[in-house]
């Protein structure tokens, strides 16, 4: 049971108030989790993946013990989350806040030292650990520093390490690279990899679907409180069959991406705005053969064609499936 994850039919619904005018508020319900079900491995890496506001942090807080369900069950490490929370607590370790979860006034050696503590780990224990810690993610020059002058990339290595010192058999880390550059994103990454290497058990949440597919064997896509898919990454590929995916950047409108949503061999159709092109992501069911389709609607509504590039399909693209959107456009708070 060591290492092992099981959910059956989560739900957590949410009061809040909504205002109506200086004075007045009426109450509403958010249901941030609906009647999930999912089980983790020993031993595996495993992706949570969503938009922000799918509900991943909300599932996540709840197998920590941060949070009670609405509704169903769920055990971690053979433990129930609200019958046995003391031993799920200690069998855990969390990173779920990012830089927010560290105190800014101690040392980074103080931090991890006190974090220790609270684990009832001994005073040789807590030292040895921190000191361990501290070399494996470079942070070692800066230990004896207070946090509040660590870089936004520095503290948010100090979280994944705090989540790190009492050598748990389970981490769940909600976003780990979020704010690291390029560099230090592919360090953590290596460093994920290696402490599964060495038999941990991971739950990864993240909204960048790319990462997921260098570190995760299963995963589970949530989104709106739903889990809309769940298995390893080529079995959700395999589940888009002959759908073809076209990416189109350009000069796209609204009324050309709604005639394209309009054409019968379209399943999903989603439009990103950057700076200086749109890109469209087309998923059709006929593949290259609906291309020429596909150009003529786009030229009969006024779009300009820059690039169209047929790709492999990718866990963005089954999200894209499952919902018609990217992950870019769904920035709902749950």
């Amino acid at each position: 049971m060591i290492g092992t994850v099981r959910v059956e039919a989560l739900s957590k619904t949410y009061q809040v108030r909504q205002r109506k005018g200086l004075f007045k508020s009426q109450k509403s319900s958010v249901e941030a989790l609906q009647g999930v079900s999912l089980d983790v491995q020993a031993g595996e890496v495993f992706g949570l993946l969503g938009p922000n506001g799918a509900g991943k942090t909300t599932l996540i807080k709840i197998l920590t013990t941060l949070l009670i369900p609405t509704a169903g069950d769920a055990w971690v490490n053979g433990y129930h989350v609200i019958r046995q929370e003391n031993q799920v607590r200690a069998s855990v370790g969390c990173m779920l806040m990012g830089e927010r979860g560290l105190y800014w006034k101690l040392t980074g050696r103080e931090n991890l030292e006190y974090f220790g503590a609270l684990y009832y780990l001994s005073p040789v224990e807590r030292r040895r650990r921190a000191q361990e810690i501290l070399d494996l993610l470079g942070l070692k020059d800066l230990a004896d520093r207070t946090v509040e002058t660590y870089s936004s990339g520095q503290k948010m290595n100090l979280a994944f390490g705090k989540a790190l010192i009492n050598d748990a058999p389970l981490l769940v880390l909600d976003e780990p690279t979020n704010t690291l550059d390029v560099p230090s994103a592919s360090e953590l990454r290596a460093i994920v990899r290696n402490l599964n290497a060495q038999g941990k058990t991971i739950i990864y949440t993240t909204h960048i679907m790319s990462e997921a597919e260098t570190l995760c064997k299963r995963v589970a896509i949530i989104d709106r409180g739903k889990l809309l898919a769940f298995g390893t990454i080529n079995e959700l590929k395999a589940s888009l069959g002959r759908s073809q995916v076209t990416r189109i950047e350009g000069v796209i409108s609204s009324k050309a991406l709604a005639a394209i949503r309009q054409r019968p061999e379209v399943e999903q159709a989603s439009r990103t705005n950057l700076e200086t092109v749109d890109i469209l992501t087309v998923v059709t069911r006929n593949g290259h053969e609906s291309l020429p389709q596909l150009i003529e609607t786009l030229s009969q509504t006024g779009a300009l064609i820059q690039k169209i590039a047929p790709e492999e399909v990718t866990l963005e693209d089954v999200f894209i499936a499952k919902t018609g959107r990217t992950l870019a456009e769904d920035t709902s708070a749950r």
